[in-house]
């Protein structure tokens, strides 16, 4: 190398990374064809962490502090770079820097429905979503499976992937649970307890940490969500008879409304009719199933006083009394041989 060309090449004495924004998660610092000198500061910042990288192998890892770079404080790289102890010259190395911070809120979701198993509805297609909190763990790891040699990688660009486990994992504890449907949309602190579980050693494997994971909802299509709230409805009404009268009677004013005029009135009327049906039935049928109660037999029907068999007169009271039969009791007419209620002969 020439003289000239040695003047021109720059040599970096500060190596720092001044966060913009809360997308990044890894930014390679620009070295161009610039060399580190020995003795350069290192600054990394709270939630940061450094990692110089010799020819695409991650060396050594620098946290938050104020750090200078010499050959003693950076042996992994000294090693890969078969530098001798003594080694003192400026040096090419990559030095990436990566965010440590919380990413809160990170959403997630069910693109599509999970077809699933329940003891009490059969199969069901539901829905999920809620939210997520993950930050870099082990910056070494992120580099190596997610990260690599870009020049800047976003949350953006890992959501997609975290998303898909999420849903993955969501599926098979679905599956796997048997839970009914009921119990599980009570219990949702639950649910996303025992899913983060699972998660946390697939988001270590890619050098992240799962903080927190939250389940916001569990939903069924509206379909099967309207058969549910009538299947509700019924049981908090009794039987289905009563069930639906109760829809008749609801149906009224809607059908007013909805339609107008005469043809809103017809219908109206004709759910009303429809239903004074009903409970007219059910009320004769209570009424055929209690007679009327009738005087004991051999008693006055004013004072209820003991009597003579066969006194058309009351002894006690002197009401006139009407002709019964001695066995049943029934009303009887004055030329009547027989009983019309139980057969029996009647003396006249």
């Amino acid at each position: 190398m020439g003289f000239l060309d040695f003047v021109k090449k720059q040599f970096i004495d500060i190596i720092q990374w001044t966060e913009e924004g809360d997308e990044v998660l890894a930014w390679r610092f620009p070295m161009r064809d610039m060399e580190i000198q020995q003795g350069a500061q290192l600054t990394v910042r709270e939630t940061q962490a450094a990692l110089f990288v010799h020819q695409g192998k991650p060396a050594d890892l620098f946290g938050p502090g104020q750090h200078t770079i010499k050959t003693q404080n950076i042996p992994i790289l000294t090693d890969l770079a078969n530098w001798d102890k003594m080694f003192e010259s400026p040096f090419k190395s990559d030095v990436y820097f990566f965010s440590t911070r919380l990413r809160l809120n990170q959403k997630w979701g069910t693109s599509n429905p999970i077809t699933i198993r329940d003891r009490e509805f059969g199969a069901v297609r539901l829905r999920a979503f809620g939210i997520y909190t993950f930050k870099i763990a082990a910056p070494r790891v992120f580099y190596q499976k997610v990260s690599g040699s870009r020049d800047t990688y976003g949350v953006g660009d890992v959501e997609g992937q975290l998303r898909n486990t999420v849903v993955a994992v969501l599926t098979d504890h679905f599956a796997e649970s048997n839970v009914p449907f009921l119990d599980m949309a009570a219990n949702q602190a639950e649910l996303g307890a025992a899913i983060a579980d699972k998660l946390r050693p697939m988001f270590a494997d890619l050098g992240l940490s799962l903080e927190n994971f939250q389940v916001e909802n569990v939903s069924l299509p509206d379909e099967l969500q309207k058969r549910l709230d009538e299947r509700i409805g019924m049981n908090v009404v009794g039987d289905l008879g009563r069930y639906t009268q109760f829809q008749t009677a609801q149906s009224i004013p809607v059908a007013a409304a909805n339609e107008g005029g005469a043809a809103g009135a017809g219908a109206g009327i004709g759910a009303g009719i429809a239903m004074g049906q009903a409970m007219t039935q059910a009320v004769s049928q209570a009424g055929a199933a209690a007679p009327a109660a009738r005087p004991a037999p051999g008693t006055c029907a004013r004072c209820a006083k003991p009597m003579p068999a066969g006194a058309r007169f009351c002894p006690e009271c002197g009401a006139a009394q009407a002709l019964t039969c001695p066995r049943c009791n029934a009303r009887l007419d004055k030329a009547s041989k027989f009983c019309p209620e139980c057969g029996a002969p009647q003396a006249n």
